[in-house]
């Protein structure tokens, strides 16, 4: 006998939505909660099982734990990679590839060796990895390449979690730090979710360091292609090699999460050239193709200012949430629901 489920956080709208979505599709689904996986494992393997994996919720906000954390997390995707040498399970994402597209330096290394036009990072700032950069150092490696503006990402993290840009000009010593990190006196950094920005020396410095003493990676800071006096990139979510949903995130500022107060719009509203929305979608196929075990991703793309040349800004296994979707017609998970029930019926691999 075959079943299929979910693991996940019980009251949430991924849960929730899913489950809508495989009511709809007249999918039986069994659900586990993060909180009691374990317990609950044994029972679940005792037949052929398809599992969808969501990843849990974290309530911290402070970024000096999130490579604690995201070691946690790795640590129980590993458990569940092996057991499936020890059961059928079929994943609808493989624990090892969400593992791999958590290490935001290791995922872009790949799409690149692969030939995808991806955003660059500094090759200086790579040659240091992992080891902690300095501002000093930052700043030299800005000028050395002539590249004056920059994005700062800890290498694990989502949600714009410890994300920052960073502007500076050698000539004047100005600096401008747009981040949704904040230093808190006795606490250290935390995620804020709101967009702030800095300028004088002293605090952009101060903040700047402890970012910088998180693993991070480097990287340039395009001129993202605008639409009404907003710039803005896309989200792609891919399910089976097909765009099943292209969305706009539009701002003011240069960091679009749209969690941020930004302004989510449907791509097809952009009137971009045809031709440059096959290109999204065949980066996306073929980015895919990098990660075994990979079904689905929400991937990032930004299109360059004037040539709308597409470059991947980073891919997400687990990135199939879109309030956009879920409120309207549910397309993503409904896909979703509809490749676990082949799979029931047998028609799956």
């Amino acid at each position: 006998m075959r079943q299929t489920a979910l693991l996940g956080n019980a009251d949430t709208k991924r849960t929730d939505y899913f489950r809508q979505a495989a009511k709809k599709a007249g999918l039986p689904i069994c659900f586990a909660d993060w909180n009691d996986w374990e317990r609950q494992w044994e029972s679940l393997t005792e037949t052929e099982l398809f599992l969808k994996i969501d990843p849990p919720f974290w309530k911290s906000c402070f970024l000096e734990e999130l490579d604690s954390l995201t070691d946690d997390y790795k640590k129980k995707l590993d458990k569940l990679a092996k057991a499936a040498d020890a059961c059928k399970i079929e994943y609808f994402n493989h624990p090892s590839a969400i593992a791999e597209l958590l290490d935001k330096r290791a995922c872009k290394k790949k799409l690149k060796q692969n030939g995808l036009p991806v955003t660059e990072s500094l090759e200086a700032a790579e040659e240091e990895a992992p080891n902690r950069l300095s501002v000093e150092t930052l700043l030299e490696m800005m000028e050395r390449c002539g590249i004056h503006q920059v994005f700062i990402k800890p290498v694990n993290g989502s949600g714009a979690a410890g994300v920052s840009a960073f502007r500076w000009q050698p000539r004047t010593g100005r600096m401008m730090l747009y981040t949704c990190s904040l230093e808190q006196e006795g606490i250290g950094l935390v995620n804020t979710k709101r967009l702030r920005r800095f300028s004088k020396p002293g605090e952009t410095v101060s903040l700047l360091d402890r970012l910088l003493s998180l693993d991070c990676i480097v990287e340039r800071w395009y001129a993202k292609e605008e639409y009404e006096g907003y710039s803005y990139d896309l989200r792609a979510v891919v399910q089976e090699n097909e765009v099943d949903f292209l969305l706009a995130r539009l701002s003011k500022g240069p960091i679009t999460n749209l969690h941020l107060n930004n302004h989510p719009m449907e791509a097809g509203m952009l009137g971009l050239p045809a031709l440059v929305l096959d290109s999204v979608g065949e980066i996306c196929r073929k980015a895919m193709g990098c990660f075994t075990g990979l079904r689905s991703a929400g991937i990032d793309i930004l299109l360059e200012k004037g040539s709308l040349k597409p470059r991947i800004i980073e891919m997400n296994a687990q990135g199939d949430l879109i309030y956009q979707d879920i409120y309207h017609q549910n397309i993503i998970y409904g896909h979703q629901a509809e490749i676990m029930k082949q799979w029931i019926s047998g028609g799956g691999k």
